[in-house]
């Protein structure tokens, strides 16, 4: 795989897998640079920072980024610990942009607007592989590249609440009653809930997360109230593999969440997939396409989110028509057939592109799909970083352990009768260790406090994450 000498390699994203990929670079001596449009890296992370990942600190450190933070005298976290989201930016990104290595290569509010190739559009094939990429910038700014490593991520492109993939009727009117993914319900933005109806409309696990912190608020604020809306006319899915996981901590959640449900502090509202939004003064009804209606004062919309492909309009991509992701990486990741611990291991031959030296990777990469993992995305971007270094051995010797599950992601919320319940709250490493807790997003891996498991028959192998 050749790249132009005299233009670096720009990586899109700082985010865990974006500076993974700096890091790889970094090692193979490439030339590059990462553009994030944050003021700091990992800017989504932080905004769910109050979260508790439920992978333990050994599944969310690459490789390439511990040698290089090693080398500098850096020491890891207990491999064990589950990391809240914001530990993984302070102690672990944070650190990595500093290094000698990549300070001065992280540029911040450099926000990547169009991707395209220098002096030719996207209907132009003579000298298309030799021309630099050229990448415009938010404010106008325009740089080169001899190749495009994209992680910028789907944080910023939730899904619709409307359950036929379209917005609701009255959703955008009703943008100021709906909250995104992950509140911090028991933080920051508690006073949106306290005392006060909401109702959680999807049937994946930053659902489950927030599920269980309202949960926690009605037990110590009256008039808090929970409901729960799904597309499926059963919660298996978000139930998930209980104790038959293979961590501990994302096994939690369903049991928790199943719990909640049987003792009628959250109202499940099955089969449930909304048609309309509509304001009644100071709150809003939901109504499903059955005809079936929910009234509350807020809505927290978490039904997942899809990759935004159009920055790189001008560039000749292939996509899956159902996964948006590569088509030689769809039926790897479709979540009908996998879980994230049954996605097979993948690195750039599936997700090579026609536009040559041009890879998504990291949760875009997956597009539609909720089973991406951060340790996929750090194998990814090896193999990835590899073959641009032409080194196609080791791009090629793709490895990949995760651990096997009914589930994609999953958390749970301490109980009534623990003290160290507010959400954001690390917990004692004694407890962290010996209960372990955790959550997770379709394109991340989050989390609350943990719970102990309560034993659920409910056991799936299938799909997950979904709404």
């Amino acid at each position: 795989m050749s790249t132009q000498d005299n233009h670096p390699i720009v990586v899109v994203g700082a985010g865990p897998v974006g500076l993974a990929a700096a890091a790889h670079l970094a090692e193979r001596g490439l030339d590059f640079l990462v553009l994030e449009a944050g003021t700091g890296p990992a800017a989504a992370m932080a905004s769910w920072g109050h979260v508790r990942v439920f992978s333990p600190w050994r599944f969310n450190l690459d490789h390439a980024a511990r040698r290089l933070l090693e080398a500098d005298g850096w020491i890891a976290p207990n491999l064990e610990d589950l990391p809240l989201g914001s530990q993984i930016v302070t102690d672990y990104l944070e650190p990595l942009t500093k290094l000698p290595a990549l300070a001065g290569r992280v540029r911040y509010g450099a926000k990547v607007v169009a991707i395209s190739r220098d002096g030719l559009d996207r209907v132009r094939t003579t000298g298309r592989d030799i021309a630099p990429f050229l990448i415009r910038l938010a404010d106008g700014t325009e740089l080169t590249a001899s190749a495009v490593v994209d992680a910028s991520g789907t944080w910023p492109t939730p899904n619709v609440l409307g359950g036929s993939g379209l917005p609701a009727h009255g959703e955008p009117e009703a943008a100021a009653f709906i909250e995104t993914a992950l509140p911090d319900v028991l933080g920051a933005d508690r006073e949106r809930f306290a005392g006060r109806r909401t109702l959680v409309v999807g049937a994946g696990h930053s659902a489950a997360n927030t599920l269980l912190a309202l949960a926690q608020l009605a037990s110590e604020v009256p008039g808090t109230t929970v409901s729960w809306a799904i597309r499926t006319g059963a919660a298996t899915r978000t139930y998930g593999g209980g104790d038959a996981d293979a961590l501990p901590a994302r096994g939690a959640l369903g049991s928790r969440v199943r719990a909640l449900v049987e003792s009628g502090a959250i109202t499940l509202h099955s089969g449930f997939s909304v048609r309309a939004v509509a304001i009644d003064g100071g709150q809003v009804t939901v109504t499903s396409r059955s005809g079936a209606s929910v009234t509350a004062d807020r809505i927290v919309s978490a039904t997942g989110f899809r990759p935004d492909h159009t920055i790189a309009s001008e560039l000749r991509l292939d996509l899956d028509p159902i996964m948006g992701s590569t088509r030689a990486l769809a039926p790897l990741i479709d979540p009908n057939q996998h879980s994230c611990g049954t996605v097979p291991p993948h690195g750039v031959d599936e997700l090579t592109q026609p536009e040559a030296n041009y890879f998504a990777v990291g949760a875009k990469s997956y597009g539609r799909a909720p089973t991406f993992l951060m340790a996929t995305g750090y194998e990814q971007v090896r193999s990835v970083v590899a073959a641009l270094a032409g080194d196609w051995d080791a791009a090629r010797d793709v490895q990949l352990e995760l651990p096997e599950t009914g589930v994609c992601s999953s958390s749970a919320a301490l109980g009534a009768d623990d003290e160290a319940s507010c959400c954001g709250t690390p917990e004692p490493a004694d407890v962290s260790a010996a209960r372990g807790l955790a959550t997770g997003i379709a394109g991340g891996l989050l989390t609350l406090p943990v719970v102990q498991a309560v034993t659920t028959e409910a056991k799936t192998s299938g799909g997950c994450c979904g709404s």
